[in-house]
């Protein structure tokens, strides 16, 4: 029996006369804004103080907030914190969280769950190092504040909490940051603008991102990675698509919004189509990384000879960039073009020589140990750089043995201790963005200090006291020089060698605004809208 059979004809009427009112009353619920977005990878690890796999990072910044971040112009702002005193010393740091913030379970954040995610931060960050040097202890004075106590001034304590790539100081509850830091945490919980919808994610596929109604945004508008981080979109959707032909064929019919990385044979169509425009992204450097465990990349003196194999502009033309989106050769480990560009060091490796490499290895004493090189088989560029390390390799009288695997698995594998032969591995190429490496403490390689728990665990105590060195000098004459003496070190030990300078593309639809606002390539995809 209906409702309106139960009822007298003359209130069925009413009823259904009134029922039929609100419904044209009623507006629509509007359809819930989505923002599709081509990630450069796959994202198998959830925690970004675990690895400095940029797919990592970028997810952490979806969900997490920091404590300070870098605006546009790399300048350091306050971000979940509202304020900060030091002493005239420097020796002393008070830090005040904003009122309000919330962790999306609806629990407070509060300053014990920020210093524990600065002490989990600073074993594994180049940071912190010098900052235990420096006699850094972190204290909580109350719910909302903490401070930083120092034996001796450290002036970058600022730039240290900004920092936004490698490892960024992300904030977790102190229960998830006190868990140990030999495996990755599983569980996903932040103060940031989105939500981790668990029950949508499909590895390999797809994560999908909700609205954090938890959220507090700063007042200040978004500027680079600071500012206020409220999202346009009530979805975001992260697919992945490593067939090249299937994502841009996606990005020009419109089935997606935004594509983080266009492989390179793709840039010179895009640039005619008018439904798509290109974003240039900061320089990147491609980077051979070797195990300085095991041999035979423990011998300094062989790494030397792979470094004088290297041909800078045939490992950037292998990635398939136009002339114009690459550099023939860039000498400083640093970036080319920034502050911090020196060539000290770099003389004897400015051209490239197999022979010479060749002859070099045998005088390092090479016995021709096995090389096991990881090849990324799912993203474009960083396959061709495996590819042509393989051949730059053998092409020395290497004995490579190429162990091709997707990146997710390779950003597994390189965290293993293990002898190659034993499920380990001796090298595998890699890039990274001018953040991440446009100093020598930010530098992730260069900023490791012996004892470090990066992949590859490059380690040489002359590089760790002269990059100290670097931090303390005040006076710019002097820091210059001690730059060059840091990067002819470097030349010296090769932390890892730099396979060549270029500047990669994003690709987007062109009724997307906002794109001129991602600052980097750094995923600040709260700046968009549609």
């Amino acid at each position: 029996m209906t409702l309106f059979a139960s009822l007298p004809i003359r209130s069925s009427l009413a009823l259904l006369a009134g029922l039929l009112l609100s419904a044209v009353a009623a507006p629509a619920a509007e359809p819930s804004k989505t923002l599709r977005f081509v990630a450069h990878a796959d994202v198998k690890i959830l925690d970004p103080s675990f690895t400095t796999a940029y797919i990592t990072r970028n997810f952490g910044y979806m969900v997490y907030d920091t404590l300070f971040a870098q605006d546009a112009k790399g300048v350091p702002r306050p971000q979940m914190v509202e304020k900060y005193t030091t002493s005239k010393d420097g020796k002393q740091w008070t830090f005040t969280l904003r009122a309000g913030l919330k962790f999306s379970d609806g629990n407070p954040v509060t300053a014990a769950d920020a210093v524990a995610s600065i002490q989990r931060w600073s074993t594994r960050d180049s940071f912190g190092p010098p900052l235990r040097a420096a006699g850094a202890e972190w204290q909580v004075v109350d719910a909302r504040t903490f401070k930083l106590q120092l034996k001796e001034p450290f002036g970058m304590v600022l730039e240290a909490l900004a920092k936004p790539s490698g490892f960024p100081v992300m904030v977790m509850p102190e229960r998830l940051a006190k868990l140990p830091t030999t495996a990755p945490i599983s569980e996903v919980l932040g103060s940031g603008p989105f939500l981790f919808k668990r029950d949508e994610w499909v590895p390999g596929n797809k994560v999908v991102f909700i609205r954090n109604p938890a959220y507090v945004p700063r007042s200040e508008p978004a500027s680079g990675m600071a500012g206020s981080k409220k999202p346009a979109f009530d979805r975001v959707e992260w697919l992945y698509l490593p067939d090249a032909n299937s994502s841009i064929a996606a990005l020009q019919k419109g089935e997606v919004d935004f594509v983080e990385m266009v492989p390179p044979d793709y840039v010179t169509p895009l640039r005619t189509d008018a439904q798509v425009r290109l974003l240039p992204s900061s320089a990147q450097q491609g980077q051979l990384i070797m195990n300085h465990l095991y041999p035979p990349f423990n011998n300094p003196k062989v790494r030397q000879a792979v470094l004088k194999a290297v041909s800078q502009e045939r490992f950037n033309a292998a990635m398939g960039y136009p002339l114009d989106m690459r550099m023939t050769y860039c000498a400083t480990y640093f970036i080319c073009g920034s502050a911090n560009e020196t060539a000290a060091g770099a003389e004897p490796f400015r051209t490239a020589d197999a022979a010479k490499a060749k002859q070099m290895l045998l005088d390092a004493g090479y016995k021709g140990e096995k090389v096991v090189l990881l090849v990324a088989s799912d993203v474009p560029y960083l396959n061709a750089l495996g590819m042509m390390a393989q051949q730059t390799l053998r092409s020395i009288g290497m004995n490579v043995d190429a162990v091709t695997m997707d990146w997710a698995s390779i950003g597994a594998r390189r965290a293993k201790r293990d002898a190659p032969e034993a499920g380990g591995w001796s090298a595998y190429t890699t890039v990274a963005n001018e953040f991440s490496i446009n100093s020598p403490i930010v530098s992730t390689y260069l900023g490791a200090a012996c004892g470090n728990s990066l992949p590859g665990w490059p380690c040489d105590k002359a590089l760790d006291e002269l990059r100290a060195a670097w931090m303390r000098e005040t006076v710019p004459a002097k820091r210059r020089e001690v730059l060059d003496a840091f990067q002819r070190r470097a030349y010296e030990v090769v932390p890892y060698i730099n396979l060549g300078q270029y500047f990669p593309a994003s690709g987007y639809r062109k009724e997307l605004k906002g794109a001129d606002r991602i600052w980097g390539g750094l995923p600040n995809l709260w700046v968009l809208d549609k």
